[in-house]
């Protein structure tokens, strides 16, 4: 391995959901991410996570190279991005030139961390078709490359499957919080069991569930809060991952500078401490009463909505939807839900084509999901 991975600082920046410029949403306000990136660093802290397809046209990783690449030492801080052969790649021949595309864009030089994207049970067989594997590895013995691994979303079988195939992976990335421990379609708990006998470090991403975790309904919050009433309820759910043995790091996907300073104030290095088991308790009992609350289990990845020939915004809608369900907000529900569709598809516009299903790495049954929200929207 490039170095020993778990002496990693346990908390890593995720690029994928970066600030935005006010009334423009597809630009990144690089003042803000600067800011960010110079928070980070000073807390000593090195971990940064990216990938081909985030961003309109590479945003973040063009934003990787202008906040963090170009201002700081090479050598100071680690760069991971991804490679996807399912969502923009035709043919093997493009989906091998994301690399180049990825390293013209970051201007690293090279990758500390390259991951094959978002392994599903329908997607994996994209990587042995196009022989990304043995790229992956090529490029590693180049020295292009420094860890190779891969980020999963899919059962225990096919991971054990995965990792028995590829036990040159140096690592992995797995979706890991408290909500999903037990969700018998994350698989969460089982997933890390499997990584765990493969004895492969993990890069745990999601950790706040999209965002859920960091603005759980009130019944959460008030066992939380009640353990522990300084406590941000981000820290939660942070410290719970990054406290399992064999993580290399957890990345929180922040999107401003209050979000930056908070994950900070318990996660740099000299302020980490592991959860003690009265606060491993506490979250067990914020997992019974999450599970006791329906919700849409949606993370606002939005791998779904781009290929939708509908043009519906399928993670504004259940995320208008959850705030219903979730924290019973009807009427603020159904606002989002008008001004989301009013220039898109509506819920009640799918034609029930499964392309959504076949991108979603929740597996969220989202053709039967939107006829539920149609109901309640489109009346």
């Amino acid at each position: 391995m490039y170095k020993n991975l778990l002496d990693t600082p346990k908390l890593g920046f995720g690029l994928m959901r970066l600030p935005t410029l006010e009334g423009r949403p597809d630009e990144i306000d690089y003042e803000q991410v600067c800011r960010m990136v110079d928070m980070f660093m000073e807390a000593g802290l090195t971990y940064y996570d990216t990938a081909y397809v985030y961003g309109k046209d590479g945003a973040s990783e063009r934003a990787a190279k202008a906040c963090l690449v170009d201002r700081y030492p090479r050598e100071s801080f680690t760069l991971a991005t991804k490679i996807n052969a399912w969502l923009m790649a035709e043919d093997e021949q493009a989906a091998r030139a994301q690399f180049y595309t990825s390293l013209e864009r970051t201007g690293a030089g090279y990758f500390d961390y390259y991951l094959l994207h978002a392994i599903q049970s329908n997607t994996f067989q994209k990587y042995d078709e196009y022989h990304l594997w043995d790229y992956v590895a090529d490029l590693k013995k180049q020295g292009l490359v420094k860890n190779m691994g891969f980020s999963f979303h899919a059962s225990p079988e096919l991971l054990d499957r995965v990792l028995t195939e590829h036990p040159e992976v140096d690592f992995l990335q797995l979706q890991i919080n408290y909500a999903d421990w037990e969700n018998p379609s994350v698989t969460a708990r089982a997933n890390y069991e499997v990584a765990r006998r493969h004895n492969k470090p993990i890069v745990v991403m999601e950790p706040v569930k999209g965002g859920t975790l960091a603005n759980p309904p009130a019944p959460v919050r008030e066992i939380l809060e009640a353990a522990d009433p300084g406590a941000s309820m981000a820290s939660w759910a942070i410290r719970y991952v990054a406290s399992l043995p064999g993580i290399l790091t957890v990345l929180s996907g922040m999107s401003n500078v209050e979000q930056m300073a908070d994950n900070l104030s318990y996660m740099k290095k000299e302020a980490f401490r592991p959860l003690d088991e009265a606060e491993q308790e506490t979250i067990r009992r914020a997992q019974a009463a999450l599970a006791a609350i329906p919700s849409i289990p949606c993370t606002g990845c939005n791998y779904c909505a781009p290929g939708c020939p509908m043009n519906i915004p399928i993670p504004d809608i259940f995320e208008a939807r959850n705030k219903q369900m979730v924290y019973g907000k009807m009427e603020e529900g159904q606002r989002s839900y008008d001004w989301d569709t009013k220039e898109k598809g509506k819920a009640s516009d799918c034609i029930e084509c499964g392309q959504c299903e076949g991108a979603c790495p929740q597996r969220i049954h989202i053709i039967e999901r939107l006829q539920d929200c149609a109901a309640v929207f489109d009346r």
